[in-house]
């Protein structure tokens, strides 16, 4: 719960109508919190009404009309059903300038009610859902922390009053919930397959089993399992008789797509097909352990992360230890792709279990495929051949992973079924037209929104023919993309680059059986091919190491082994870019597995020098940039970066945000168009640092805390996760001293 406002109440008198559980919870909170001054409540039960005054969950209590009178929120928390009704004993006694709230589970039938009483929509009426409650119910449930921690949707009109939504925000928040927004049908959909359909489950569960012959034999054996999950069999009948009529199309589309999954589920019994039986087992599980991550994030926000992250940095302090970092995110995904598509079980090991590949790994299980894992890194793929994905049931959900949605458009563009690719916010700013253009010319059929950003709608069942692509920005995850949609096409695709890019797609495609050509800055493959499975161990990431290998040449005193390096010749530019500055790495155990170079790497404090970066090295490290400006800070002399415009398109435009990010730590820059020219030498001083969602910058500031003068806070960190799960425990291990901080 917040404390108390010092400026005054939000509401000067709240009406409550209804004093149930959640209008009553509401009421309590609301004045333990100081965000209304007077709660005066109506409701069918004068005993309710007196015991809420006797509880102290509400001041005072009258009619509908005496409650509505002079307020300046109304709250209806009624059963749905009686929604009408109460609207229209509210509306004459209703001011102009009050706001006008429900609660209810369903947002249509609320909508529809306020359409026909008021004879249109007043632009103070906001819709709101707190998604809370209990199998408990009445006044004397009332909880003042029933919100705390929870979600409450909020379902305006696009024409909604500002300064009524942003108060009615603010009193939801000052009750602990979490507020999200989204429009009425999708909030009726989601509600229906999330909340509806498992309290019929329940219902129909409990009274079945009550009806068998043995009833007091099941339920005096049943196990916790049965009491968690039916105890929302013990809720209202009259309230959730109400939600399932008012809500019943929606509630009719899921109950037809559970009954379609269960008869399949009991026929694979009948048949003993323990094949359909594990992968939709392992379907579930992996959706429900990641639920909270991915799926409330397609389904109730637009950002994985539902409470921001700031990293607090201490200056100062030295890097050393013997450490690895997790597996190459670009081959996490790849062995993901491929291995559905083969024939046969891929086994994979070292698969970075971070939101981004944890997406692309669910979107393969939302269309069919059976994967066992990850378990400490080992996945277990159930290939389904070139021809074998299923159709997804809805959009398919790529965290912030700009490689997956690129990747994916490849692959789905020759499907039979339509298909949509959505992200959260930082993902949904990123254009996608460098995939979609030259995908059409191969009779692709894609829509994208406004300014060639996602989501990408893909128009299944379509033919398409190769292409030679001269690509005009080297960008792997574009020549993967159509390389990927050769797989399918009539003849050959060739993809010419003008720079090497990082060639996992290439080298991956070759470890399954399918033959690439390459000549050069050419890649061509022939459509028709067939995968086959195989074993794949992913090499620790480059681009995350490459934080700690700047981190221990900046660093007094650092001395820090890296195992298993992933040592591919298209990504070692970050390596030749610090070696040309003077850093002090020693390449040790060279060695070569599943067709991927790896090594150790040992990094020792080195001083610096500032030079102009080769151009033929930066597509080499795209990536690794931001850190990379860190040790242009630090180094002697200036350092100069030139073609480097994709760096403008990446997760933000990280040529700019690391520019306000350094110059907010005391550190003057020179931004070009396709660069950036760095003065070292400069003092770091401490700062508050902006990381726009960008996991890099926010990784790249905490190295640059080492030479710091002063504490750095930067804000917006939770997409760290998506790339570098547990970075800011090893960053500590190694001798960064960084926090983690929630909810700022």
């Amino acid at each position: 719960m917040t404390e108390p406002r010092a400026q005054g109440p939000l509401f000067e008198r709240m009406a409550v109508i209804g004093l149930g559980l959640i209008g009553g919870s509401l009421a309590r909170a609301a004045r333990q919190s100081g965000l209304v001054g007077t709660v005066v409540a109506a409701d069918r039960s004068d005993d309710e009404l007196a015991l809420g005054v006797e509880l102290g969950v509400i001041d005072g209590h009258g009619s509908v009309a005496e409650a509505v009178a002079g307020a300046d929120l109304v709250v209806v928390a009624v059963p749905v059903r009686a929604t009408r009704d109460v609207l229209a004993a509210i509306r004459p006694h209703l001011s102009p300038e009050a706001v006008l709230t429900d609660v209810g589970s369903t947002k249509g039938s609320f909508v529809a009610a306020v359409h026909e009483i008021f004879g249109g929509w007043p632009s103070r009426v906001i819709p709101g859902h707190p998604i809370a409650g209990s199998e408990k119910n009445g006044v004397s449930a009332a909880r003042g922390d029933l919100f705390s921690d929870h979600k409450v949707i909020l379902t305006p009109p696009a024409d909604a009053a500002p300064d009524a939504l942003e108060r009615l925000t603010r009193l939801w928040q000052g009750c602990g919930a979490t507020v999200l927004t989204m429009d009425v049908a999708r909030h009726d959909e989601v509600l229906a397959a999330t909340s509806h359909l498992p309290h019929l489950i329940a219902f129909s569960l409990v009274d079945t089993l009550a009806g068998e012959d043995q009833n007091m034999e099941i339920f005096r054996y049943a196990a916790g399992g049965f009491r968690d999950f039916t105890r929302i069999a013990a809720s209202d009948p009259v309230m959730w008789h109400d939600i399932f009529l008012s809500n019943r199309d929606a509630v009719l589309r899921v109950i037809d797509h559970f009954n379609e999954d269960l008869a399949q589920l009991r026929q694979a019994i009948e048949d003993q097909d323990g094949a359909a039986l594990l992968r939709v087992f392992s379907r579930a599980r992996a959706a429900r352990n990641h639920f909270s991550k991915m799926l409330s994030g397609q389904a109730y926000v637009t950002d994985m992360s539902q409470k921001p992250v700031r990293f607090r940095l201490q200056p100062g302090g030295s890097v050393n230890g013997d450490i690895r970092v997790p597996g190459d995110k670009s081959i996490s995904h790849r062995s993901i792709m491929l291995g559905a598509l083969a024939d046969g079980i891929t086994e994979v090991d070292g698969f970075l279990e971070g939101e981004d590949s944890l997406a692309t790994l669910q979107a393969f299980r939302d269309m069919g495929v059976t994967i066992e894992g990850p378990d400490h890194g080992h996945v277990r793929i159930h290939g389904m051949g070139m021809n074998g994905l299923e159709a997804p049931r809805g959009p398919l959900y790529l965290g912030n992973s700009g490689t997956a949605m690129r990747l994916f458009t490849g692959l789905l563009a020759a499907q039979p079924f339509d298909s949509e690719l959505t992200g959260d916010a930082s993902l949904s700013r990123r254009p996608m037209d460098r995939v979609a253009g030259p995908l059409r010319a191969m009779g692709a059929v894609i829509d994208t929104a406004e300014g060639g950003r996602p989501p990408l709608k893909i128009r299944g069942g379509q033919k398409l023919s190769g292409i030679h692509y001269d690509m005009p920005v080297a960008s792997a995850q574009v020549k993967s993309c159509l390389l990927l949609a050769g797989l399918y096409a009539d003849g050959m695709t060739s993809v010419h680059e003008p720079a090497p890019t990082r060639d996992h797609t290439e080298r991956m495609l070759e470890g399954f059986g399918y033959h690439v050509h390459r000549d050069a800055a050419t890649s061509s493959v022939v459509g028709g091919g067939q995968l086959s499975a195989g074993r794949i161990d992913v090499p620790a990431d480059i681009s995350s190491a490459a934080f700690f290998l700047v981190a221990a040449s900046i660093a007094v005193d650092s001395d820090l082994t890296l195992r298993h390096v992933g040592m591919n010749p298209t990504r070692t530019g970050v390596l030749n870019i610090l070696k040309l500055m003077g850093a002090d790495i020693t390449v040790s155990n060279e060695r070569e597995i599943g067709g991927e170079l790896v090594a150790d790497l040992r990094v020792r404090s080195a001083t610096l020098r500032g030079i102009d970066i080769p151009e033929d090295q930066v597509p080499l490290a795209i990536d690794e940039f931001p850190v990379l400006f860190i040790a242009a800070a630090c180094a002697e002399g200036r350092t100069v970066l030139r073609g480097a415009e994709e760096l403008r398109v990446k997760e933000s435009d990280r040529i700019q945000v690391m520019a306000d990010g350094l110059k907010a730590v005391g550190v003057a820059t020179t931004v070009t168009p396709d660069g950036i020219i760095i003065d070292g030498g400069q003092t770091i001083s401490g700062g508050e640092v902006d990381s726009h969602g960008d996991h890099r910058i926010a990784m790249s500031f905490a190295v640059a805390s080492l030479r710091a003068s002063g504490e750095i806070l930067v804000n917006d960190c939770a997409n760290v996760a998506t790339s570098f799960p547990g970075f800011e425990a090893l960053a500590r291990e190694t001798g960064i001293r960084i926090d983690a901080e929630e909810g700022r």
